[in-house]
């Protein structure tokens, strides 16, 4: 893995939804409530940590998906392209 170039900055939401086969509201709700391990979820610079506080009404939440973290538990390298390309 070491020679490996991860782009920089978070993995949108989406394409690790297309990584996984699933909905953008499923990796929203994994990586809140800790059962999906790639990333994490702030509000206000507060780390959000339960399916509870995904109300809009909190306002909003930004995610955060590692590049590394998503490889290492799918494969899949994110190179900062919103193409979908399977490695």
């Amino acid at each position: 893995m070491e020679d490996i170039c991860f782009s920089e900055g978070s993995v949108p939401v989406c394409i690790a939804a297309k990584v996984y086969g699933k909905d953008a509201s499923w990796i929203r709700a994994g990586i809140i409530v800790g059962w999906l391990p790639i990333g994490k979820a702030t509000r206000k610079g507060r780390i959000v940590t339960r399916i509870e506080e995904m109300d809009s009404k909190y306002g909003r939440i930004n995610f955060y998906i590692s590049p590394k973290l998503l490889f290492e538990q799918t494969g899949y390298i994110w190179k900062g392209e919103r193409k979908w390309v399977q490695q």
